[in-house]
């Protein structure tokens, strides 16, 4: 007589990741978010530093302006600069602020989708031959 397998047991569980994936996971988006706010930060400051006239010449502003001119080359000339009375309204550099922001927010979604492991269902089949059935009823009504 041919032996078949039976299914006997579907078992079903929700299975969670363990903490060393969403650990990575969470601290890689963490440290997308913290540069992206220090470069928002920044590029704010030079926003800030340009709309009130402040000293160009000032050691924190000859910063700012080095680090952030860098940031702003692909947005150079694409809006005109309104000034008065040396204010000056850089809009290219609200511009810049938007585009990183979305950048940095599709970066941090792109890293948690790569880096994270959602939670599934894990399941477990058992298969039984049809004599090994057979002989647990036996031992179960014994």
């Amino acid at each position: 007589m041919a032996e078949t397998n039976q299914v006997s047991e579907i078992r079903s569980e929700e299975w969670e990741p363990d903490l060393t994936h969403r650990s990575r996971a969470q601290i890689a988006t963490q440290v997308v978010a913290l540069l992206v706010s220090i470069l928002e930060a920044l590029l704010a400051l030079r926003f800030l530093l340009k709309l009130i006239a402040a000293n160009p010449h000032s050691p924190i502003a000859v910063f700012i302006y080095a680090v952030t001119d860098l940031l702003l080359t692909p947005f150079a000339g694409l809006t005109a600069t309104p000034s008065a009375d040396g204010m000056i309204l850089e809009i290219s550099t609200l511009i810049a602020m938007l585009v990183y922001g979305l950048v940095g927010w599709f970066l941090q979604r792109l890293t948690w989708i790569v880096l994270y492991r959602p939670r599934g269902s894990k399941i477990e089949v058992t298969r039984t031959r049809k004599h090994e059935d057979r002989s647990r009823k036996h031992q179960t009504q014994s």
